[in-house]
């Protein structure tokens, strides 16, 4: 039986091309577990001087980090404003803070919307950042998916340094707020960030990165949030 040449090396770089994208997820995969396993080196401070609590939240996929929306070192309340929520409220004490991509968070309000065009872009770094954040009015932790970290005055200062440096600005130092009717809630709202979404830089590569800018435990590098909660779990 004569075969097709043409068929038949189409078949061949199609299965070489098959070949090559599942030895890229295994690479990837093995990558990512392994080193999100490595420990950097934390700097511990004194207890008695770790007097400000901030918290590491998932939803199982996603991280965000909660800060306290106001105190003598930061108040955040002048930069992600009330009003730009749908559903004001004085009682909020934290506001939570997560970087991903812009597309996805604007277009993929649930898993069943996910576009591959979205999900192409975001890997790849096609498409911009925002930054999502959510009021609270108290956190409650627990085993599974908040933990409190304390920490010192001096530790919350490099880390609302590198949050404020992760957002962008304009002239006048004030976060670009992104109007969109596609928020998870009555409290949360996004704005503009800086940097590409990627498959090595991810939401939760973002937040390993703020624990390390102030000296917590963290990850090597993680793109999944299970590699940071393993430091802490």
């Amino acid at each position: 039986m004569k075969i097709n040449k043409t068929a038949y090396f189409t078949l061949k770089i199609a299965l070489k091309s098959v070949g090559y994208f599942v030895l890229f997820i295994f690479t990837y995969l093995t990558f990512a577990y392994v080193l999100s396993r490595i420990p950097v080196k934390e700097n511990p401070v004194k207890p008695e001087v770790k007097n400000i609590d901030i918290y590491l939240l998932s939803n199982g996929v996603h991280t965000d980090l909660v800060l306290p929306l106001k105190n003598k070192i930061h108040d955040w309340s002048k930069y992600v404003l009330h009003k730009n929520i749908r559903q004001n409220d004085s009682t909020f004490h934290f506001v939570a803070f997560g970087w991903g991509d812009k597309g996805f968070y604007l277009e993929t309000p649930t898993w069943a919307e996910l576009k591959f065009s979205t999900a192409f872009n975001a890997s790849f770094g096609l498409s911009t950042s925002a930054i999502h954040t959510t009021f609270y009015a108290k956190m409650k932790e627990n085993s599974t998916n908040c933990v409190k970290i304390s920490i010192s005055q001096r530790q919350y200062k490099k880390l609302t340094h590198y949050m404020t440096e992760s957002f962008a600005m304009n002239k006048e130092s004030e976060l670009l707020f992104i109007p969109t009717k596609n928020v998870y809630g009555n409290h949360d709202a996004f704005y503009e960030a800086k940097g590409n979404y990627n498959l090595f830089q991810t939401c939760n590569t973002w937040t390993n990165n703020a624990l390390k800018s102030c000296d917590q435990k963290a990850s090597f590098w993680t793109p999944f949030q299970g590699g940071i909660f393993s430091h802490y779990l």
